[in-house]
């Protein structure tokens, strides 16, 4: 019964602010007042309140929430039980159907076209390779020094 009265009053005080707001000619910010106003009211004169006041001496609405609580801890556990195995149902399946494709024939789709490539023009090697081919005896430092320049070093 008190919290009915606090939510009547709140409304009260809520719908006398928003009176306020509208004789100041801010009728958008007065209309959003009284309906914020008007919220606690409605849970009063739903019931709401009375289920809620209830449910919060309620031992059997405690363990409810427990068992709530457990349902979500085994969800938590399942996912990451799932994660630890190998990823979700639709990568399984995605993984299969890729193994399938490449039991059949891996290459034999693929068109050989010879070096010259699909546009009949010869196809020129990167600058890496290039210069890995310079250095054929020694080390190749291409990708450090791309790092490097990259940087400003």
């Amino acid at each position: 019964m008190i919290a009915e009265t606090i939510c009547s009053a709140v409304a009260a005080a809520g719908l006398g602010i928003a009176a306020v707001t509208a004789y100041r000619k801010r009728f958008l910010a007065a209309a959003r007042l009284a309906a914020y106003s008007l919220v606690p009211l409605g849970l009063v004169m739903t019931g709401a309140v009375e289920w809620a006041a209830e449910t919060a001496f309620s031992p059997v609405a405690w363990a409810g929430f427990g068992v709530l609580g457990a349902a979500w801890l085994l969800f938590l556990a399942t996912r990451a039980a799932e994660r630890r195995s190998g990823g979700t149902r639709k990568e399984r399946r995605a993984a299969a159907k890729a193994a399938q494709r490449d039991a059949v024939a891996p290459a034999a789709s693929a068109p050989s076209l010879g070096p010259s490539g699909a546009s009949g023009r010869p196809q020129v090697a990167p600058a890496a390779k290039q210069k890995q081919k310079k250095a054929a005896g020694g080390e190749d430092f291409s990708d450090i020094e791309a790092i490097l320049k990259k940087h400003g070093i």
